[in-house]
């Protein structure tokens, strides 16, 4: 299905719909043509489910670009919550997230997604911290495995600064990792200023999420997310700077709160239309 240019798509979840297939219809209903895939059970990665998402996908005239990794005890809930549950750094659970991460990487593949991306964890500022070792030796696992099946893998934005991000990216020394980019979880954790941060990591962005959101208020609290437009990203200025930088890739609409995430969706489609 050829989109355009800076097509505006939506993350499947975004819609607030759990199953994927329906969130799929949902999108074809509103003529939404690009999504991300997020979080599934592992058990759900199979070989079957990933040829009837395609065909329903197809049929519904929606893409599937990239496929979000996740994990069932995640927790985004706080701070102090994401470093302890999100990603790849706890020892106890590494073996496990590897293999489910295998899984989703098998499915993404099939489903026909470009990359697979996932929350990596808070990577630990310390590059001699065991912990930085550990993870990088598990990132590169997973993008070994990632080129194995003909994708990239993107890290999502927001839990370090952008110059930390392009020292972990240097220290992985692997050539289908790249970044999704999303600018309103530099604010939410409080990491970095997003139109600035894309300049310097500009060269590795691959795709994007569109989302909002204001800076915390106080020291180790998650800022809050708003809808498109009404938080402090400045999304003119955002999508701007990728066509400053020569990104042509979707403008993938994440709305993750809210009460009326349609709707919402609907008003952040026209103000990206209106943009691009």
């Amino acid at each position: 299905m050829r989109m355009q240019p800076m097509e505006v798509g939506v993350f499947l979840s975004s819609t607030g719909i759990s199953d994927p297939f329906e969130a799929t219809t949902k999108l074809g209903e509103l003529g939404i043509k690009s999504a991300q895939v997020g979080f599934q059970p592992p058990e759900f990665y199979t070989s079957e489910n990933a040829q009837k998402l395609k065909a329903h996908m197809q049929k519904n005239g929606v893409t599937p670009t990239v496929l979000f990794i996740g994990f069932v005890d995640e927790s985004y809930a706080s701070m102090a919550a994401v470093q302890e549950t999100v990603g790849f750094l706890n020892p106890d659970k590494l073996d496990e997230r590897v293999e489910v991460s295998r899984k989703a990487i098998d499915f993404a593949a099939e489903l026909g997604c470009q990359a697979a991306a996932a929350h990596i964890g808070f990577v630990p500022a310390d590059s001699s911290d065991p912990a930085h070792g550990k993870l990088i030796e598990t990132m590169r696992e997973i993008a070994d495995y990632c080129k194995e099946k003909g994708i990239a893998f993107h890290l999502e934005t927001g839990q370090e600064t952008a110059e930390e991000l392009l020292e972990f990216l240097a220290d992985l020394e692997r050539d289908n990792v790249f970044i999704n980019f999303d600018p309103a979880n530099m604010i939410l954790y409080g990491k970095d200023k997003p139109i600035e941060a894309l300049e310097l990591v500009k060269d590795y962005v691959r795709s994007v999420h569109c989302k909002d959101g204001v800076w915390p208020t106080a020291e180790g609290q998650l800022g809050e997310e708003r809808p498109l437009g009404g938080g402090q990203v400045d999304i003119p200025a955002f999508v701007a700077k990728l066509k400053e930088i020569g990104y042509t890739g979707p403008l993938t609409i994440e709305r993750e709160a809210g009460d009326d995430r349609i709707g919402d969706i609907l008003r952040g489609k026209e103000l990206l239309e209106s943009l691009r």
